[in-house]
């Protein structure tokens, strides 16, 4: 039976990968009263967040927030921009695009899910050349949209969006760029406006560091013309009426009120830090991990360095080793958790979080419960990872922000 009296002292440490801690601000933000979504006060705090959220895309463009869950986007783009039975071009990246290719089908579209083989194409990202190569086939323009995932949450790959832009745009091949960056936003570099993204698909609960409730498309005028020639049924998920709506800061629906609230709050902490500052610190959070990683002799999941994820590290277990466990024991000694292995990666790797609300202090208490847990699993460890990674964050002269 659930112990739901279960309080051991001292915070839980939740470094999975999302969704991430909620600071204290945008808690208390929450806990604000709920006032009427037709009154005066909520068009202002409307208007607030959809000019904020643009910047955060880097977008001139409608954002579409919907009180939903990333997955709830991911539908939200399919059926404004595609028709039943059309092509879809779909790149295997991981867990996170199978899920979405399995959404395809379901709703009636034809994905050809393409990448690497096996295992392989879960350590790498995006083939840009591939998905060139399978459009310059595509005379007759059959392919409709090309969707990708940005940041695959369940390997810690991000894959580079602007070669897969530039990739059809040399095959000359009109389809729609649908990018799914539900883990990625506001921790690693995103232009939606600049890398010629037509439907951008994001959640709440990963760098927006709010819980799990809301989900956007962000939108380019490519996209709004296809939604207004077809498109799948929809009523809930349809753009039009919220463009509209969202022009004086009302939706035509009851929205999430209090996690509107939140999200003002986050924008305001994200802005405030500079989102260059912000992708900065992603980074050397990210470097410090992997450094932890390499020290302990373990293989990172992603085996291209250059497109390592600033948002999670996967750490691959020696063999015999089930990762599971480590991460059993990590969490009942430690009151910590950490990303499971997901998909093909079951059992064979655990996923370190080093996302939104986090910081120097953050990563090392994560980093020191990691190779205790490891060592009390049995795991023999080439060096000290905790020792590594603290050497590579104190060489790095970063004054603290205060406002």
């Amino acid at each position: 039976m659930l112990k739901l009296d279960f309080h051991p002292a001292g915070r839980h440490f939740l470094q999975i990968p999302g969704p991430s801690p909620v600071p204290d601000r945008i808690l208390r933000a929450m806990s604000y009263p709920t006032i009427d979504h037709r009154g005066p006060e909520f068009g202002q705090l409307g208007l607030k967040v959809l000019a904020g959220i643009q910047q955060i895309f880097k977008t001139r463009h409608p954002v579409i927030i919907y009180p939903a869950s990333g997955t709830g986007a991911w539908e939200a783009a399919l059926c404004n921009t595609l028709s039943a039975g059309d092509q879809v071009l779909m790149f295997e990246t991981g867990h996170f695009a199978s899920l979405w290719q399995k959404m395809a089908v379901s709703l009636g579209l034809k994905p050809e899910f393409i990448g690497l083989p096996g295992i392989e194409g879960w350590r790498g990202g995006v083939r840009a050349d591939m998905i060139q190569a399978r459009l310059e086939q595509d005379s007759e323009h059959q392919i409709k949209a090309v969707c990708v995932v940005h940041n695959e949450t369940s390997t810690g790959v991000t894959s580079d969006i602007p070669a897969v832009r530039r990739a059809i745009d040399a095959a000359g091949h009109p389809a729609l760029l649908l990018v799914d960056t539900i883990s990625g936003l506001a921790s690693a570099d995103y232009r939606h406006d600049e890398w010629g993204v037509d439907v951008t698909i994001s959640g709440s609960q990963k760098g927006l560091m709010l819980p799990p409730g809301i989900s956007f498309n962000a939108l380019s005028p490519k996209a709004i013309e296809a939604s207004q020639r077809g498109g799948l049924p929809r009523s809930f998920w349809a753009w039009d009426e919220i463009i509209e709506m969202n022009k004086t800061g009302y939706w035509p629906y009851t929205p999430n009120t209090n996690l509107l609230y939140g999200l003002s709050e986050a924008l305001d902490m994200i802005l405030g830090e500079g989102l260059d500052n912000v992708f900065a610190r992603h980074q050397r959070l990210a470097h410090a991990c992997r450094t932890a990683v390499q020290a302990w002799g373990l293989p990172i999941q992603c085996a291209d360095p250059s497109v390592y994820s600033p948002v999670l590290t996967g750490v691959m277990t020696p063999e015999g080793v089930d990762a599971d466990q480590v991460r059993k024991t990590i969490y009942e000694r430690f009151d910590m958790s950490l990303g499971t292995g997901l998909g093909k990666l079951k059992g064979r790797m655990f996923r370190i979080g080093h996302l939104g609300d986090c910081n120097d202090l953050t990563l090392m208490a994560t980093l020191s419960g990691c190779e205790m847990g490891l060592q009390m699993a049995g795991v023999k460890l080439e060096a000290s990872g905790v020792l590594a990674a603290m050497d590579y964050l104190a060489g790095q002269h970063v004054p603290l922000r205060r406002e």
